[in-house]
């Protein structure tokens, strides 16, 4: 497929992390995160958003057809996403796969960060959403850092008043049960801003 058939919509989440989805899967087995240029090291599309200039990428999850970039730096998601979805494009279109597949580890005591998104996202999957998707609404795993869970609510949950309720009870006792090396769920829904928050976060 020619990469001008490739479609990408950026999603920004905040000043910090936007998320990419592509119209073609990215990569294929589970989830890839990249915490540093090391990390990318055999992974074209991870390499290459990392050394986006300007951007200071802090870390790259690649699972499916999303792309969620962490950045540092000053410059807007508007300039850095255009890189971004240049670098996602190249790579797909690379005689190499985009992502390299995942090394395997040695077992460690505890499960790091990696083991545990891929366990909460599967959890997400089938069970969180379809819970919340009877309200109208839908709850995202942003990324899980230290064992902490950050999540933003969708649709009918942001701004709704129940929203902390639902994260409380219903999310966290689910995690416990099924993942119970999770040691926390952070909200970061911008709650007072509607159904636009990227702009609205750039008043505070």
């Amino acid at each position: 497929m020619a990469p001008a058939d490739i479609r990408i919509t950026a999603e920004p989440i905040d000043t910090g992390r936007c998320k990419f989805v592509v119209s073609e899967p990215v990569h294929g087995g589970g989830v890839r995160r990249f915490a540093s240029p090391d990390d990318a090291s055999g992974s074209p599309l991870a390499e290459g958003i990392f050394a986006i200039p300007g951007a200071d990428v802090a870390e790259v999850i690649v699972s499916g057809n999303l792309v969620t970039v962490v950045k540092r730096g000053p410059a807007p998601w508007q300039t850095v996403g255009k890189a971004v979805g240049q670098v996602i494009r190249a790579a797909l279109a690379g005689a190499s796969p985009a992502v390299a597949p995942k090394p395997v580890a040695p077992a460690t005591l505890g499960a790091d960060d990696d083991t545990l998104y891929e366990r909460v996202a599967d959890l997400f999957e089938s069970q969180v959403n379809p819970m919340v998707a009877r309200h109208g609404g839908r709850v995202e795993l942003i990324d899980v850092q230290d064992a902490v869970v950050m999540v933003r609510m969708a649709g009918g949950c942001q701004g709704c008043g129940m929203a902390d309720v639902t994260l409380r009870q219903g999310i966290e006792a689910m995690l416990q049960q099924h993942v119970p090396d999770v040691k926390g769920v952070v909200d970061i829904t911008d709650h007072a801003a509607g159904s636009n928050p990227y702009f609205a976060a750039a008043k505070k």
